[in-house]
């Protein structure tokens, strides 16, 4: 099975829009295996190395449809930071004026963090609506969490309808393992 990867297109100085699988466990604070994290290193260092402007989603826990606290993505967002050695922008929210509007001031190399796309019961919904908001953010969508990659979601499946649409380094990996 071919599927596009990427590899195959151009990403340079473009926005891109990655779903990784940041599901892990976060006890007091800390995150205690960060194995999901690392995974995707590769995926986020190859877009830098394009000069990218990187925004990264993910979902933490089954908050149903609301903010609950102790599951943002803060924490993920200051170990990503640790890993990569540089700054990571964390924001907190992913849909709507503002986020839109900080996406626009990143430059080719910065990365940002959404905050939990399921706060939001679009997303598990796969409302149409909530994807083409997330897909308005980039210019092209990577799908990097092959753990997440069965569900229908807006973050997995609605913002495909909207943007270009390949599968990361990470995914990539594990189809070849299959």
């Amino acid at each position: 099975m071919k599927k596009q990867t990427l590899r195959d297109i151009e990403t340079s100085n473009k926005r891109v829009l990655v779903r990784v699988d940041f599901n892990v466990t976060i006890e007091n604070g800390r995150i205690s295996d960060d194995g999901r994290l690392r995974a995707v290193l590769p995926t986020i260092r190859y877009l830098q190395e394009k000069e990218a402007i990187v925004v990264l989603c993910s979902h933490l826990g089954r908050p149903g449809g609301k903010v609950v606290e102790h599951m943002r993505l803060t924490p993920i967002g200051r170990r990503i930071s640790e890993l990569l050695h540089q700054d990571i922008y964390c924001i907190n929210e992913c849909v709507g004026t503002s986020v839109y509007e900080a996406v626009r001031k990143l430059k080719p190399g910065e990365i940002m963090l959404l905050e939990n796309l399921r706060f939001h019961p679009e997303e598990e919904e796969n409302d149409l609506g909530f994807a083409r908001s997330l897909a308005s953010l980039a210019d092209v969508f990577v799908n990097d969490g092959f753990a997440v990659a069965h569900r229908a979601h807006a973050s997995t499946e609605g913002v495909t309808r909207y943007i270009p649409s390949v599968a990361g380094l990470l995914m990539e990996k594990e189809l070849n393992i299959l």
